[in-house]
């Protein structure tokens, strides 16, 4: 499919997507955000696709949302303007609730929406000059669909700084807080990101979905005997899939797994 506003790739089971607003630093507007939906959407459901990549084109992973798009907003109804939002907190629910892991590889900026995108996916790289931003409330917005996803990855006290102070902080900085979980040298970002794409392929496909949903059911829950049978439970259903099965068999017989093997053949 051809996007006006991406640029999509399968590669060896990687479903890249590339944001493509160069020149406006791939801020997001209403037309990218419907096309981040549908494209999203077809990474999740092509069995080909084992992980989905989200980068940007140009010097900046995204500047967040497109003030010219923004704009427009006040001429809409109030059942336009609550439609238009929800284009994002869509797509920042799709890259949450993949059942594939979803990787950001990030440089330049990541500001205001930018970030949501990074927050909501399960893993970002960065590169050590990225620099980092909320600015929403120094036009006079708040953060709000981006919102679950940054305080969960940094936590309620960082988040009443940064979401107030709309300060701009640097890649160090989003590591400290956990915004991201590597920071490599620019020069070093696609080795980095190619290292873990390898690390997730090699991986049961169902099992790195059912970890998604394991970590989804058991963050914050109580240490009980409930949360222990549950647990329990669903190792001894896990166990006896095939998958699982296909797995320790290779592990034995000193072989790829098939899910791995799979990638090796010409397409």
């Amino acid at each position: 499919m051809t996007y006006e506003t991406l640029q999509c790739e399968l590669n060896q089971g990687i479903g890249l997507i590339w944001l493509n607003r160069p020149d406006l630093r791939n801020a997001m507007n209403d037309v990218m955000l419907g096309e981040l939906t549908q494209a999203l959407g077809d990474a999740i459901s092509d069995d080909a696709v084992r992980v989905i990549l989200l980068a940007g084109r140009g010097k900046a992973f995204c500047a967040g949302g497109d003030l010219a798009w923004m704009k427009k907003a006040r001429a809409m109804s109030p059942e336009e303007a609550r439609a238009d939002s929800g284009r994002l907190a869509g797509v920042l629910r799709l890259l949450h609730q993949s059942p594939k892991p979803t990787v950001a590889r990030v440089h330049g900026a990541a500001f205001a929406g930018g970030m949501g995108l990074v927050a909501a996916c399960d893993i970002a790289i960065a590169s050590a000059d990225t620099r980092f931003c909320l600015s929403e409330v120094k036009l006079g917005l708040i953060p709000a669909m981006i919102s679950p996803y940054v305080i969960k990855a940094m936590g309620e006290r960082q988040a009443r700084r940064y979401f107030l102070s709309a300060e701009v902080f640097e890649a160090a900085e989003a590591w400290r807080i956990g915004l991201v979980q590597s920071i490599v040298p620019d020069d070093e970002l696609d080795g980095a990101v190619n290292a873990m794409l390898g690390q997730l392929l090699a991986a049961g496909p169902q099992a790195m979905g059912h970890c998604k949903q394991l970590i989804a059911d058991v963050a914050g829950k109580v240490i009980d005997d409930a949360l222990s049978a549950e647990t329990a439970a669903r190792i001894a259903q896990v166990r006896a899939s095939d998958e699982a099965q296909e797995g320790i068999a290779a592990f034995f017989e000193k072989r790829k797994p098939s899910w791995l093997a799979s990638l090796d053949q010409p397409t």
